[in-house]
């Protein structure tokens, strides 16, 4: 089993429009979607789950469906809060939590604390988030610590800035799952999926339910992962699992 899965959930507006529907209908219903994944990943024993939920070149999307996304964020986070607590499910957020709305914010640092105790799940949500955003931030930290003279720039290395990532507290992904059939990053999480497995699918998300999540891992476990080596030396290690 992969340890952390991280998800792309995209195709909400298009699932929409297909149904002639507005596209926070699509973002209404993916909720749904939210809460089975989430659901069947506490079921499974994986440790970790990222949701890509917001980025923050979404913030250019048209001010209705912004506000509307965050009518529906405020909204979900509230009323799952109990659910979370009653599966021992911890939530955590990435992201630039500034530019959030104060009641969204608000809602979210409740949520994070409330939560703050369980030890089942840790469901990571991002949030106003971008990967260069991230790496940007990381860079400024490290640069001040060597300004400040508490750090050598010859001693900074890759865990230098694992540490100063918004991941820092947890594990890579082992598996990166796209919904709707796009093939490419979307600026999500660049330097921690160095070494995941990538699987796209064409189902949108409002339609992607557990067995959809149990294809794509019965597909990461197909795989050699070999992180630079060969497959002899694979073979020969055991390090493949």
């Amino acid at each position: 089993m992969p340890a952390h899965i991280a998800i792309i959930m995209d195709g909400n507006g298009r699932w929409a429009k297909e149904k002639g529907e507005d596209r926070l209908f699509g973002h209404l219903h993916g909720v749904e979607s939210v809460r089975d994944i989430v659901e069947g990943c506490a079921e499974l024993g994986i440790r970790y789950l990222t949701l890509y939920a917001f980025s923050t070149e979404n913030w250019e999307r048209p001010q209705y469906e912004v506000t509307g996304l965050m009518e529906l964020l405020v909204d979900t986070i509230r009323k799952e809060v109990p659910t979370l607590n009653k599966n021992n499910i911890r939530l955590h957020m990435i992201g630039d939590m500034e530019m959030l709305p104060d009641a969204a914010r608000n809602e979210l640092n409740h949520a994070l604390a409330e939560t703050s105790a369980n030890t089942g799940l840790n469901l990571i949500m991002a949030l106003s988030y971008s990967s260069r955003w991230e790496i940007i931030d990381a860079i400024k930290k490290i640069a001040q610590e060597v300004k400040d003279g508490t750090l050598q720039p010859a001693d900074i290395n890759q865990e230098t800035m694992q540490l100063k990532l918004s991941t820092a507290a947890f594990p890579d992904p082992e598996l990166m799952i796209r919904t709707s059939g796009e093939y490419r990053m979307s600026n999500f999480l660049l330097y921690q999926l160095a070494y995941s497995e990538l699987y796209f699918t064409q189902t949108r998300w409002p339609d992607f339910r557990k067995e959809n999540l149990y294809e794509a891992i019965l597909d990461f476990q197909s795989r050699e992962r070999r992180f630079g080596k060969t497959g002899e030396q694979v073979t020969e290690t055991g390090d493949n699992p």
